[in-house]
């Protein structure tokens, strides 16, 4: 029988630890969604994604993750969702990275798994991990819908969240029902897309998503290095343009200690063991931070002032580079410049 007293405590303390929604479903597979997972990576959608493509059978099964499980309590943990404060020369980073969002959900849902605990049950909190579909738990536990874009809308908090679980042996009272659809007719995710990456409403093409392909190894591609513009890190313009996040957004609180850019040329002169003190916490390609220098190239080539003689120095330093990735993506950026001065 599932326990109440126990479910109204996890929720309390939930709720209590800075999450905004918690909500609670069943631990049965998610076979749909792993349909769906499969499905999209057989038409090539995941282009070289693998979180939770990797191994659908795994990442839509709880019981793989925790043996006994009954129960999954979902959360959504608040990100920044203010203007971004983005100076000439910097490159912006997306909102769910502008503070370690990810280590502060889960602390949240570490105070969830306590209470469970303490009632003598297993429970295993996961966030941000590939054991676990995060926006198909989220809306069977009805913390929200699913946008156009793919994300997962919280009534009051749009899309500006991230997302986890505690998988528990406990038997909780479940969430009844998902979240009615909130988006109705609008497609403004859809038509606000820079690079026309979601085909479909609710399917997004890796292949195309700029907060993919930062994160991707090998060269970017060609197609898509002007529509990067400034970014170096994630890409938030389909939730910029979504009108529950827009609303969110207009009444979210200033934050302190929050980062939204960075510095471009500082990126490009650091050392690997000082980019990855810096911004070892994002999800950097094979652990290589030439991957942040090939982001920085390419976002320094779309806003530099054309005529910043510090700019093209560096450009040039990486065109004469011993990289071939970073010189190649030097070069296109050092072209985009002369582009830019020309116009």
């Amino acid at each position: 029988m599932a326990d109440a007293a126990l479910t109204d405590a996890v929720r309390a303390a939930g709720l209590g630890a800075g999450l905004v929604a918690v909500g609670v479903t069943t631990a049965d597979a998610f076979g749909s969604t792993r349909a769906v997972l499969e499905q999209r990576r057989g038409e090539g959608l995941a282009g070289s994604m693998q979180f939770t493509y990797r191994n659908p059978a795994r990442s839509t099964e709880p019981s793989r993750t925790l043996d006994g499980a009954r129960s999954i309590v979902a959360g959504a943990w608040p990100t920044d969702a203010g203007a971004a404060d983005v100076t000439a020369g910097h490159g912006r980073v997306g909102r769910y990275v502008w503070r370690d969002n990810y280590a502060l959900l889960r602390d949240a849902l570490g105070s969830v798994a306590r209470v469970l605990r303490a009632a003598g049950y297993v429970a295993r909190v996961l966030a941000d991990d590939n054991a676990l579909v995060d926006r198909a738990v989220a809306h069977r536990a009805g913390l929200g819908w699913y946008g156009k874009n793919a994300n997962v809308l919280v009534p009051g908090h749009g899309s500006w969240v991230v997302l986890g679980a505690v998988v528990t042996t406990a038997a909780l009272v479940v969430n009844e029902a998902p979240v009615d659809d909130g988006c109705g007719s609008c497609r403004k995710c859809i038509t606000g897309c820079p690079t026309e990456a979601i085909i479909a409403p609710g399917v997004v093409d890796a292949r195309r998503c700029l907060a993919w392909l930062v994160q991707a190894k090998g060269s970017f591609p060609l197609e898509y290095r002007a529509a990067l513009g400034d970014r170096i890190y994630g890409c938030d313009d389909c939730q910029e343009v979504c009108p529950p996040s827009r609303a969110a957004a207009r009444h979210a609180p200033t934050t302190t200690g929050a980062q939204s850019s960075v510095e471009l040329a500082a990126v490009l002169r650091a050392t690997d063991d000082e980019l990855m003190a810096r911004h070892g916490r994002w999800y950097i390609a094979g652990r290589d931070p030439r991957y942040l220098r090939r982001n920085a190239l390419i976002a320094l080539g779309n806003s530099a002032d054309p005529t910043d003689a510090e700019a093209a120095g560096l450009i040039d330093d990486y065109a004469a580079g011993a990289d071939d990735l970073l010189a190649e993506h030097a070069r296109w950026a050092r072209g985009r410049l002369a582009e830019r001065r020309a116009s």
